[in-house]
Formats: C-alpha cells, structure tokens, sequence
C-alpha cells in the first residue's frame, strides 16, 4: 500500500523490492534520561521574539519663552543707526551744535573710561542732545590709531552707556575729525519715566 491508501502495482512492487534490497535500516538510539537532560542543556533556548518599539510619545510643546528685550543695534561711528536721515545728515556733518565737550587727550584708559560714563550720564540728565568727545588720532605710525581712539566706540557700546545714547558718528574735520565723535544722547523723558517706575 502506498502513502495515500492506493495499492501498488505489480510492477511499481517489484521496483520497491529491487531499491530497498540494498538499504539497511538504522538502529534507533534512545537516550538514557541522564544524557536527555544533558543534551537539553547544551541546546541554547530560543531567542525570545522581538519587541516591537512603541513609537515614543511627543512631549508636549513646551511654553514658550517669554520675548527677551530687543538688543539694541551697535552703535557704528560711520553710519548713525537709529536716527532719521535728515539728523543723520546734520550729526556727520557736524551741523548738531555740541552742548558740550570731553577731551581726553593725556588720560589713561581707565581715567578715560571713568570720564566718559560721568560725562555722559550728567550730559543726559542736564537735557543735553549733541556732545562732543575728543579721543585724539594716537599715532599715525602705528597704522592703528590711537588707544583711546579705538576704546571709546567699545565703551559708547557698553550697556551702563549704550542706554543712553541714540547714535554715534566720526566728527567733521573742522571738530576734530578721526580724532573725535559725536554722540547723539536720548531725551531725560524716559529716563525719569524708568526711575518712576522702580
């Protein structure tokens, strides 16, 4: 009888009897349960299936920061920033009469420093609009300019004086050229408004 219940041929008998002449079957081996157990243990357990990743929740959006003040553009002694054309105009032309004036020629750089913060500070406090502050050309030599020529900008800059100033711009030669700046100061108004409020 074949596998699906059908009786064999005579023929397809005969052909079976010829192939399995030359065939021996194999012993069976049955283990003993000591080397079962053995065996079980050498055979490494099955890799346990893989975990599929849960897609990560999305934190929630956090809450915005609160707007930082506006940074206050820096003060360039070419090109007057934060003024309209036309005082822009009489500022680098030197046509703002200069209500008063600072000349630190002969200081120190600290010296300086100190006196350019108390100018400026009483300056807008006595309603001034347009001072003068003289730096010098330093060296010519050098190249590079003077010390304090090149200080002042950076300190005009600084926070403690950059409140206090609308614009800055390189003096006419007839007020000093390179070697001096004008400084175009903001109005006592908001000033006293400020030290109201604190």
């Amino acid at each position: 009888m074949s596998e699906n219940g059908r009786r064999l041929r005579d023929e397809e008998a005969a052909l079976w009897q010829r192939i399995s002449r030359d065939v021996t079957p194999l012993p069976r081996v049955v283990a003993a349960p000591e080397e079962a157990e053995a065996l079980e243990e050498e055979i490494p357990p099955p890799p346990p299936p893989k975990k599929v990743k849960a897609r990560a929740k999305r934190a929630p959006a956090a809450s915005p920061e609160p707007p930082r003040p506006p940074t206050l553009p820096e003060l360039d002694p070419v090109v007057p920033a934060g003024v309209d054309r036309r005082t822009a105009r009489r500022l680098k032309r030197g046509q703002l009469p200069a209500e008063a004036r600072l000349d630190l020629h002969g200081r120190t750089q600290d010296q300086a420093h100190d006196a350019l913060q108390s100018f400026i500070q009483e300056s807008r406090m006595a309603r001034r609009r347009c001072v003068l502050v003289i730096t010098g050309k330093g060296s010519i030599a050098s190249g590079k300019g003077g010390v304090l020529r090149q200080m002042v900008p950076r300190w005009l800059n600084e926070p403690a004086l950059r409140q206090h100033i609308i614009a800055i711009t390189n003096a006419p030669e007839s007020s000093g050229g390179a070697g001096a700046l004008y400084v175009l100061l903001k109005s006592r108004e908001p000033l006293e408004r400020d030290r109201a409020a604190g």
